[in-house]
């Protein structure tokens, strides 16, 4: 099944761990060639996307990138705790979190980018700073969340921002216009300026939130349900069955009656096309 992907695709996750590492403040990391793997027990699944440029499905894991393609599960570039993850439209993936012990990635990353698919990461700002756990672009917009609210127009230039409440993660609309910010007890809605931010009323509490094109939003409720809004926000569905343990949320539209919807959950990736009533194992 060929996926058509309208949404841009940004990384939605709870949780926090750590791997400890005496690093640089700057640097590049590179790892030997991809070996067909399967992800480590007791790792964690910080990420499942889809990359808009082919439906690779990408699992960022506290123990790097993995890619899964028709010849199984691929270990993508080095050990990296890839906390925060996202694909630009581009096709250039960014990512937060901590660096492993073979790497000269600083502690914690700041923002880091891969052009070349997750092979190697480079360091584009607040290496030794940041480790943002919620994080999305758009276009060369990122805004992440690190303990504060921050907003770069270029991944390099920050902003630091109010928000009401803590995000737990962040979503961009596939237009970049709106930015999205799931809390826990609600959904805040803003514009790219993030000045002001508005509480989405008729959302449940929502602990993940992702788009999966303009009109189309996905959240994950404080009960383990998914809800889906296609009329941007303004009314909801409900699935009829709560999925333990997610962790992590992304979304996008197959065509133009179905979404999949993918999450992590330990060290595993489940999707659903019907609101979490049925699942498929894909990791």
């Amino acid at each position: 099944m060929r996926l058509l992907r309208k949404a841009a695709v940004s990384l939605v996750m709870v949780g926090a761990v750590g791997l400890s590492a005496a690093c640089s403040d700057q640097g590049a990391a590179s790892a030997p060639a991809s070996t067909a793997a399967a992800i480590p027990a007791g790792t964690h699944v910080h990420a499942a996307v889809r990359d808009p440029a082919d439906g690779t499905l990408l699992v960022a894991t506290h123990t790097g990138l993995f890619k899964k393609s028709d010849d199984g599960l691929t270990s993508i570039g080095p050990v990296v705790d890839l906390m925060g993850f996202a694909v630009a439209s581009d096709g250039t993936y960014y990512a937060s979190g901590h660096p492993g012990m073979q790497t000269d990635l600083p502690q914690p990353l700041g923002l880091v980018r891969s052009t070349d698919g997750g092979a190697t990461w480079e360091v584009v700002s607040r290496g030794g700073e940041s480790d943002f756990h919620a994080l999305a672009v758009s276009g060369t917009q990122v805004v992440g969340f690190d303990g504060a609210l921050r907003q770069s127009p270029d991944g390099k230039e920050w902003t630091t921002l109010a928000i009401p409440l803590e995000p737990i993660s962040l979503a961009f609309s596939p237009d970049g216009s709106t930015v999205l910010a799931s809390t826990g007890t609600t959904v805040l809605r803003s514009g790219t300026d993030l000045d002001t931010w508005t509480p989405m009323s008729a959302a449940p509490a929502a602990v993940l939130v992702a788009y999966a094109d303009a009109d189309t939003i996905i959240v994950l409720a404080q009960d383990g349900r998914l809800h889906q809004s296609t009329d941007a926000g303004a009314t909801w569905t409900a699935g009829t069955a709560a999925i333990a343990g997610a962790s992590s949320l992304s979304a996008s539209r197959v065509d133009d009656t179905t979404v999949e919807v993918l999450l992590g959950s330990g060290n595993g990736v489940l999707s659903t096309t019907d609101l979490g009533a049925s699942t498929t194992a894909l990791v």
